[in-house]
């Protein structure tokens, strides 16, 4: 690909960690704080179910998809009110939540790589999720943090990608997005008229009906790689 990014944009979940470890641990910890806490609520909604009552939550209110946060406390609002527990107790619950959701372990090459990145390109963190940078430890290698939340619109949305390019100080064509999802991240980048690079560790198939990555990598490392040796190219005249 004849492209040379002024900026990058990276998405969090399932790119720089595997996510699913870090909801199981979050869900543990907080059914521990409900199990003390909220005992009621705990017999009630057990892991397993109080999973399926954020899952109805988002399906009540889609006003609400690209805000994962709010989803949470209204499920858990709901969980306490149905059990007869307090409301009371839905920071305390949440934040349980919260600080094991946030104790992640990053793919083996994902640290290295993104030190490399940060410190060619202005990098912007772009996630539908809700990661705590500053908790997590790498709030100093994005120059900016981009959340559904805070956009008020989630990927694949063209105009979260838009504000990215717009905190960044890029046209969208200077961009280079780069992720795990190839409807979120890829097709996405590509309805906002954005390239994007596939990060694909688990080296699955592309999906026919998606416009395919301008970029496909099995690790983080192996894009840093191709930057640099892209970087490294003589100027030709």
């Amino acid at each position: 690909m004849d492209f040379a990014p002024r900026a990058l944009s990276l998405d969090l979940d399932d790119t720089l960690w595997p996510i699913w470890p870090a909801i199981e641990r979050a869900e543990r910890a907080l059914h521990d704080f409900l199990s003390e806490r909220c005992p009621r609520t705990a017999d009630k909604y057990p892991i397993m179910a109080m999973r399926a009552l954020r899952d109805r939550i988002a399906a009540d209110h889609p006003e609400f998809a690209h805000d994962f946060t709010h989803q949470r406390r209204l499920s858990l609002q709901h969980a306490l009110r149905d059990s007869g527990d307090d409301e009371l107790h839905v920071d305390a619950a949440f934040d349980a939540f919260y600080i094991a959701r946030n104790r992640i372990e990053f793919y083996p090459d994902a640290l290295p790589a993104l030190a490399r990145l940060a410190a060619r390109y202005p990098i912007a963190a772009l996630t539908n999720g809700n990661a705590d940078l500053e908790r997590i430890g790498i709030a100093q290698h994005f120059k900016v943090f981009v959340s559904a939340r805070n956009a008020g619109h989630a990927k694949p949305d063209a105009p979260i990608f838009h504000a990215t390019c717009a905190q960044l100080q890029v046209a969208p064509q200077d961009l280079l997005h780069v992720g795990d999802d190839p409807l979120l991240d890829i097709a996405g980048a590509a309805r906002a008229g954005i390239h994007s690079c596939w990060i694909n560790r688990r080296e699955e198939t592309w999906p026919d009906d998606l416009p395919r990555p301008d970029l496909e990598f099995t690790t983080l490392a192996a894009l840093a790689d191709w930057l640099d040796a892209r970087h490294a190219l003589p100027e030709t005249a």
